[in-house]
């Protein structure tokens, strides 16, 4: 399966509806997008069961503001719904190869039952590299 495009309008639908979803933020402008475009559709066409969407974050500006993104290429993975992981930068091949199949490890209820813990005031707990 190939990558997808994502807007507003289908987002949060893409992300409710499928296990796991991995979100390319990007614009033509960013040469990293550029580099990290065909490894990501390589990735797409490799694991049929996982949906690859992007985001053109100049065409999805109230997207993209939405969702706090600072520096592109983002990276994003859902499971289940649930943002697993969010990270700027491009991935080599097998970096990527690497965090799929840690996502299709995990055990979600765990990860539901240790986010519903966290969920008290640690809204970025997940962001670890400030750059402020």
């Amino acid at each position: 399966m190939a990558t997808i495009a994502l807007t507003e309008s289908n987002f949060q639908q893409v992300i409710e509806d499928n296990n796991v979803v991995l979100v390319d933020w990007w614009a033509s402008w960013c040469g990293p997008c550029r580099s990290f475009g065909p490894i990501f559709e390589a990735a797409s066409n490799k694991h049929e069961d996982i949906v690859f969407g992007k985001i053109d974050t100049e065409a999805e500006q109230s997207l993209a503001a939405s969702a706090h993104i600072q520096s592109i290429p983002m990276l994003m993975i859902f499971r289940e719904g649930v943002l697993l992981f969010a990270q700027p930068g491009a991935l080599p091949g097998e970096a990527l190869e690497d965090l799929i199949g840690q996502v299709r490890a995990l055990d979600m209820d765990e990860v539901r039952a240790s986010a519903a813990e966290h969920q008290h005031g640690a809204d970025c707990d997940h962001d670890h590299d400030h750059d402020h």
